[in-house]
């Protein structure tokens, strides 16, 4: 896939995530709950853009050329070292992979209390931010 369009691509699965995770948190102000429905939605925004995240943060590292490694966490860690990604944001970088591993293979596990606090305080934003960079 050409740089532009997968650039536009990453772009627009961020907003499409944002937008849905914007609703949640509206109705979590609205109404203080989310069915279990809207929970799953969540869910399942969430792991799409932190997937989003770390396919582009592979993506920056193949393009300038340096081995690309299989461990998401060691994929920000190379953007730090590469000066491609603040180092003070690794801990957040590390946290956020962290969440998308329970989502994905420990989800038996997730406390939604936990995520819907995150929602609420937009703390994913930086993700989005992050993908919607050119």
């Amino acid at each position: 896939m050409h740089d532009e369009i997968y650039q536009a691509e990453t772009q627009r699965i961020a907003a499409e995530q944002q937008a849905r995770l914007a609703q949640a948190r509206q109705a979590l102000q609205e109404r203080g709950h989310l069915s279990l429905l809207e929970q799953g939605g969540v869910l399942h925004a969430l792991q799409v853009l932190i997937e989003n995240a770390i396919g582009k943060a592979k993506r920056k590292l193949k393009d300038i050329g340096v081995p690309v490694p299989v461990s998401a966490y060691d994929a920000f860690a190379a953007l730090a070292t590469h000066g491609l990604l603040p180092a003070q944001d690794l801990p957040q970088w590390n946290a956020i992979v962290g969440l998308r591993n329970r989502l994905v293979h420990d989800y038996m596990n997730v406390d939604i209390t936990q995520v819907l606090a995150l929602v609420e305080q937009q703390r994913e934003r930086f993700v989005v931010e992050f993908l919607l960079q050119g």
